[in-house]
């Protein structure tokens, strides 16, 4: 490549000041050097990136999609730094953990404080994915240790107990289906819904669900917790498909329980880890820890 990060920042400049000028004195080049950089890059790429207009510039189609990859550079080398950070500061271990919503916003936060504060050599990155893509990317190394719920085989990884939770449904007190005591989903399913964002966990499992049913869900919020959920059922806003143990830490939320007669709704928590290779000391000791917990 005859381009550099200079001329990649350089460009990130230039098109977000929509001028070259502008750009250049933000990354602290001379115009001509700026005009200069950025016609070698054209060349280097074989593609024209901007256009040049008598008040400024333009992005090409080509420049857009230029941008977009020249952001990505920086926020993984941001990121790359951010994970390496720990290590210049006197941490040993690193540890890569990819769990569901479900253990995310609920059992999660509180043990790995507690393993964190017994363990101060050790930094954990943890990412939230689907169940089936943490099986799959603790399979192929992406993660050393996952947490998943719903499965109780699958190749190539190990499975043991973590938690034992079942999601139920909650509305609030007044609602018709308040004193139901349990019900099937598909009894439910015509109602307004209160869920987590698009992209969680647990919207994907809810939405394929409903799916797999020929139905499709009446999403009337979407919400970043399962405590805000719960705030929006009690206020009435709609029906809600929580874990019960998101409804214990939700504080005292007036919203009722009703069970969920369908067999998927026992979503029981494992921790998973690949059968092929070995853990790292470190995550054994959290995975210990855990099933201490």
């Amino acid at each position: 490549m005859k381009y550099n990060l200079t001329d990649l920042r350089l460009f990130i400049a230039i098109a977000e000041c929509q001028s070259l000028t502008h750009g250049a004195e933000r990354a602290f080049l001379a115009p001509s050097s700026a005009s200069h950089r950025i016609k070698m890059l054209e060349a280097s790429l074989g593609t024209v990136l901007l256009h040049r207009r008598s008040r400024g510039v333009e992005l090409t189609r080509a420049g857009e999609i230029f941008l977009r990859h020249a952001r990505q550079v920086f926020a993984r080398l941001e990121q790359m730094h951010s994970d390496l950070a720990p290590f210049a500061e006197g941490v040993q271990g690193h540890v890569r953990l990819w769990a569901n919503t479900h253990a995310i916003h609920s059992y999660l936060p509180n043990d790995l404080a507690a393993f964190l504060a017994e363990h101060p050599q050790v930094s954990v990155n943890l990412e939230e994915h689907t169940s089936a893509d943490i099986l799959a990317g603790v399979a192929r190394g992406d993660a050393e240790i996952g947490i998943v719920a719903g499965y109780d085989d699958y190749q190539e990884v190990d499975l043991v107990p973590y938690r034992a939770d079942r999601l139920v449904l909650i509305t609030d007190p007044g609602h018709r289906l308040a004193t139901a005591g349990s019900l099937a989903f598909a009894q439910v399913i015509g109602e307004p819904f209160v869920m987590l964002h698009a992209g969680s966990a647990i919207h994907t499992f809810t939405m394929n669900t409903a799916s797999n049913m020929g139905s499709h869900l009446n999403v009337r919020v979407q919400v970043n917790s399962f405590e805000a959920v719960c705030r929006m059922v009690a206020a009435g806003v709609g029906v809600g498909l929580v874990p019960r143990e998101a409804v214990k830490l939700s504080g005292r939320q007036p919203v009722s329980i009703i069970e969920v007669e369908d067999g998927w709704a026992q979503r029981d928590l494992k921790i998973c880890t690949s059968s092929k290779a070995p853990v790292s000391s470190f995550a054994r000791a959290l995975i210990d820890h855990l099933l201490a917990e």
